[in-house]
């Protein structure tokens, strides 16, 4: 009989993380106000494994993203990377952790010097991290991963603003990649691009995944994005998390009401294929006060009385295949 394939060890573990931002108040009589970007999220991320967080915008995802890597402080919880514990440390503690860990950001357009050249961008990290490295060395890199994420070395002399769209994501991929990273944490890094440059940049991240085996915390909005890259997808909704699966489970069953409001939300073009819609209604609450129990309840087509009663908690409801509803009948 074939054994299971034991799971790859665990990189990434997200404890109970905490992400509050003051908003005024505490003085004169006013009580103090926070907004709780993200409220007590946990989750693991297995070695070489890509997960998915997605969610509508102001759930907090890209809140996540940066207080993994210590860019903005955790309120409260824990972050441990191969082990090691990050809240808490210092920048100079975070130094010799950061070359393990990149992120490659929203918009190419703003996260490139637009005064520095492609050679001047991707040789910053390395005179941080690897500042023994010659210069002869440091081109010689900087060219192997300017080949790897499909961009012409010759180019290393051009500034960002003689580059497309799609290939200012690349030179930001390559810019991750200098140091050889573990853990890449993909914050939308397809949101600002044209539809089609869209799926060049998923596959180049799908290969380079292969390639090198890297983890990967993958952040968007868009479910039919997503479905290509993910091993597993969590979805958040006001900070917190509502359903967590492997990637077919969750697209082809999703169980929590929000989860298959954002599937409905794909666009479909075979008119043979007809979609069961379920239609938001209301706004999202605002995260200053969120509704009692279930923060979704107020825009829920199956909300019962019990939903305000209490907050509910992630709960299996099929093998890896977690989601935070009390109802097992819709």
């Amino acid at each position: 009989m074939q054994q299971q394939q034991q799971p790859a060890p665990v990189l990434l573990q997200v404890e109970g993380l905490h992400k509050w931002y003051p908003l005024g108040g505490g003085w004169l009589g006013k009580p103090a106000q926070n907004v709780k970007a993200v409220n007590g999220v946990s989750f693991d991320i297995h070695r070489g494994e890509v997960l998915s967080l997605v969610g509508e915008s102001g759930s907090g995802k890209s809140t996540i993203g940066r207080a993994i890597l210590n860019l903005d402080a955790p309120t409260a919880g824990q972050v441990h990377f191969d082990g090691k514990p990050l809240v808490g440390l210092t920048r100079r503690q975070m130094r010799p952790l950061r070359r393990a860990m990149q992120m490659v950001f929203q918009d190419p357009y703003s996260s490139l010097n637009p005064k520095h050249t492609v050679e001047e961008l991707l040789s910053a990290p390395l005179e941080i991290h690897m500042p023994k490295l010659t210069v002869q060395e440091r081109r010689e890199r900087i060219d192997a991963v300017l080949k790897t994420v499909g961009l012409n070395p010759a180019h290393r002399s051009r500034y960002p603003h003689e580059f497309s769209g799609g290939q200012r994501q690349r030179i930001g991929i390559a810019r991750a990649l200098m140091t050889q990273p573990q853990l890449l944490v993909a914050d939308e890094p397809v949101s600002s691009l044209d539809v089609s440059v869209q799926a060049q940049v998923i596959n180049l991240l799908l290969e380079l995944k292969q390639r090198l085996g890297l983890t990967m915390l993958f952040i968007s909005h868009d479910l039919a994005v997503v479905g290509h890259i993910s091993d597993r997808i969590a979805v958040m909704y006001l900070g917190r998390l509502v359903e967590i699966a492997d990637a077919e489970s969750l697209l082809n069953n999703p169980r929590h009401p929000y989860t298959r409001a954002l599937m409905a939300a794909v666009p479909n073009i075979d008119p043979r294929q007809r979609r069961a819609r379920e239609l938001l209604k209301g706004d999202i609450p605002s995260p200053l006060a969120p509704p009692s129990g279930c923060a979704f309840r107020t825009r829920c087509p199956h909300a019962q009385p019990a939903c305000a009663n209490g907050l509910p908690e992630l709960r299996f409801v099929d093998r890896n295949h977690a989601t935070a509803c009390i109802r097992d009948d819709i």
